[in-house]
């Protein structure tokens, strides 16, 4: 049995509560624009990081992560894609990734929008956990834990950070 802390589109952003949610997590995983090196490096200092970057990660941070990751998680096969869309609107490589061998679990994040859907057609979970950082158009940060556990997705929490422009402990 695995806990998860999933988040996304930090933008080089980590708050106290952030560190304190993961802490309590085994893994982190970060669905890409993670915006610099050492953000990257904070959370996989706090717990084992597995992230792929997104659009606005530089060269530092594409040698390290990936722009997609395919890995299996307990008996759970899973796929990050920081652009990848979201079940029935999908982008063209997730589809790609999605059709070739379907995973139980597809995490994307780009949008800043918090979605947790079941995809009846692929028989997946998809997960976008939102924006934890305190860039762009979002107005409440988000991050998600989990637990994985042989072959279930359990335990899901959605928590919530604030409003972006304020930080409270």
């Amino acid at each position: 049995m695995i806990r998860i802390g999933l988040l996304s589109d930090t933008h080089g952003y980590l708050d106290e509560r952030i560190l304190t949610y993961l802490g309590e997590c085994d893994e982190i995983w970060h669905a890409g624009d993670i915006g610099n090196f050492e953000t990257a490096q904070q959370l996989s200092v706090l717990k084992p990081l597995r992230a792929v970057s997104g659009n606005i990660d530089g060269t530092e941070l594409r040698q390290d992560y990936p722009l997609r990751l395919r890995f299996k998680c307990e008996e759970v096969e899973v796929l990050i894609i920081h652009i990848g869309g979201y079940p029935g609107h999908y982008t063209t490589e997730a589809r790609r990734e999605i059709s070739s061998s379907t995973p139980k679990l597809f995490i994307s994040g780009h949008s800043h929008i918090l979605k947790v859907i079941y995809d009846q057609k692929y028989q997946l979970l998809h997960i976008n956990p939102g924006a934890a950082g305190i860039q762009g158009f979002h107005q409440i940060r988000t991050l998600v834990r989990f637990t994985i556990d042989k072959q279930m997705i359990k335990d899901l929490e959605v928590i919530e950070l604030g409003r972006k422009g304020i930080i409270s402990m």
